[in-house]
């Protein structure tokens, strides 16, 4: 929960690198909290046509800290954040994107800051 909670407060850091667990943690809560609010939002009838109120701003809400933890996650692959727009593109754009979010990053120092890995980031703050 500390690395959920870790990318909230840095919701408007894009600089720095961010581990891939950092990344996928905060990805996996998200979908489990967007299941759980549409499963609330199935039982008690709170979606219009095929959005689901709560669901729709808990997106909403966490849409800037995804963007900052993708940012800093292309960081740590020693990419610029700009690759993030390549998600855009149809079909290969996301997938390019996960291919890059699953690779492991630079060892040592790059461009964007040291490694998270032994600078004593384990747990982010």
């Amino acid at each position: 929960m500390e690395w959920y909670l870790g990318v909230l407060r840095k919701y408007r850091v894009f600089g720095g690198r961010a581990r891939r667990l950092e990344y996928w943690m905060f990805v996996f809560i998200n979908l489990l909290a967007v299941l759980v609010l549409g499963f609330i939002e199935g039982l008690i009838g709170l979606r219009f046509g095929d959005t689901g109120v709560l669901s729709g701003l808990y997106c909403l809400a966490v849409m800037l800290p995804g963007l900052a933890v993708g940012a800093r996650r292309l960081h740590d692959t020693d990419r610029s954040a700009w690759w993030l727009l390549i998600g855009l593109v149809p079909g290969v754009g996301l997938l390019v994107l996960l291919v890059f979010f699953a690779l492991d990053g630079t060892e040592g120092r790059n461009r964007f800051g040291p490694d998270p890995k032994r600078a004593d980031a384990a747990v982010p703050v």
